[in-house]
């Protein structure tokens, strides 16, 4: 076998390596929602509650500019408000297995490095699928009725898009916080930015300088782009980024993940130093 051969073959081998150690990595995540169901349920409990209470309780006095049941304007927000929050469990679990040792024994084990952070990336999908489900399920049950189609399908993934950007925050996050109830404190920072945006109120009946804020806000990309995508209310404003929500909600990740992945990365490895 010719030199070319050999370096061929072991670069395949690395690659089929990291791609075992990262699926080891996501059972390991996926096993430990299992053996702990109540974590998933705590994760889905606020969303669900503020469904109920936006929903039902505020959903009468709300008003939707340009028309539309408030409600069919409330659920895809909350899809996105869930996606945003995802960061916070990322930090979490992040932080604890680095404050357990967890992270340095992966670290020690002869597994690829890029298999720790991918591993958990691939855990946080796979759940925020489950999150988007369960959630759609619950709007289903309280007369939310969506377009199908690709567009339904598009929704989805912006969804999972804005998510899998923000895990990058997450590991960011959960890498430079010192405690586990250091990052659940990030709740505080994060409640305000979903608040400030167009998951409950459309921009144009805030405030003026507020209302710039919030449709400057990553998250009303996504929420504006969903609403589009899944025939319900949008209540867009006249401003640029409202008009071209569908595109932003498509940027804006993608700004995100050029900001936090590389901080994400250096962060993972100052760790050894």
């Amino acid at each position: 076998m010719s030199a070319l051969d050999l370096t061929g073959a072991a670069g395949r081998g690395r690659v089929h390596w990291a791609l075992a150690d990262c699926w080891n990595v996501v059972r390991r995540g996926l096993t430990h929602y299992q053996r702990q169901p109540v974590n998933i349920a705590w994760q889905l409990g606020f969303p669900i509650l503020s469904v109920l209470l936006y929903g039902y309780v505020f959903g009468s006095a709300m008003r939707v500019p340009g028309g539309g049941d408030y409600k069919d304007f409330l659920m895809p927000g909350m899809f996105v408000m869930t996606m945003a929050f995802g960061f916070i469990n990322t930090a979490t679990v992040v932080v604890y297995d680095s404050t357990k040792g967890v992270i340095d024994r992966f670290r020690s084990m002869p597994m690829a490095s890029s298999a720790v952070v991918a591993g958990r990336g691939v855990t946080d999908l796979i759940v925020a699928c489950a999150e988007l489900a369960i959630l759609m399920l619950t709007a289903l049950a309280m007369g939310w009725r969506p377009d199908g189609g690709w567009g339904f399908v598009a929704a989805f993934g912006l969804l999972l898009w804005l998510r899998f950007a923000l895990i990058w925050l997450g590991v960011w996050l959960g890498l430079l916080v010192p405690n586990p109830e250091a990052a659940g404190g990030l709740f505080a920072v994060a409640f305000p930015l979903t608040m400030i945006s167009s998951i409950f109120v459309a921009p144009q009946l805030m405030p003026d300088w507020l209302g710039w804020v919030a449709a400057w806000n990553p998250i009303s990309s996504t929420a504006a782009a969903t609403r589009e995508l899944f025939g319900t209310p949008v209540g867009g404003g006249d401003s640029w980024v409202e008009q071209h929500a569908l595109l932003m909600a498509g940027v804006w990740p993608v700004v995100l993940t050029a900001l936090f992945l590389p901080l994400a990365v250096r962060r993972f490895q100052r760790l050894s130093r």
